[in-house]
C-alpha cells in the first residue's frame, strides 16, 4: 500500500502499518518500522527539506522541532502508518 504525500510517497504492508498504528505509544513500533531495509531504504531517499516542508503543512511542528531530520523521518512513518491504517490510501 502506498501513502501519498504531495512532494513523495512511502510504501508498506497493511501489516506493517497496522503494527505501527494503534492506541497508545507507537514510538518503539515507528522505530523498528523506519529501521526495516525496505523503509530505510525509502526514507534514504526524501530530501530533508522536502519532508521538513511536508510536516510544516500539518502545521503540528514548529521550526525548531522540524530542524531534526530523523526525527521528522519518523513522524513520517507514523503519518503514513496511520493513513494506510485507517485506509485513506489505495494499493
Amino acid at each position: 500500500m502506498y501513502a501519498y504525500f504531495d512532494r513523495f510517497e512511502l510504501q508498506m504492508t497493511k501489516g506493517q502499518a497496522r503494527a505501527a498504528s494503534h492506541q497508545g505509544a507507537c514510538d518503539d513500533d515507528i522505530a523498528a518500522l523506519a529501521a526495516q531495509p525496505g523503509m530505510a531504504r525509502q526514507l534514504a531517499r526524501l530530501d530533508p527539506a522536502d519532508v521538513a516542508a511536508e510536516l510544516r503543512e500539518y502545521g503540528a511542528w514548529d521550526g525548531a522541532e522540524l530542524a531534526d531530520h530523523q526525527a521528522n523521518l519518523l513522524r513520517l512513518v507514523w503519518i503514513a502508518a496511520g493513513n494506510i491504517a485507517e485506509g485513506e490510501c489505495t494499493p
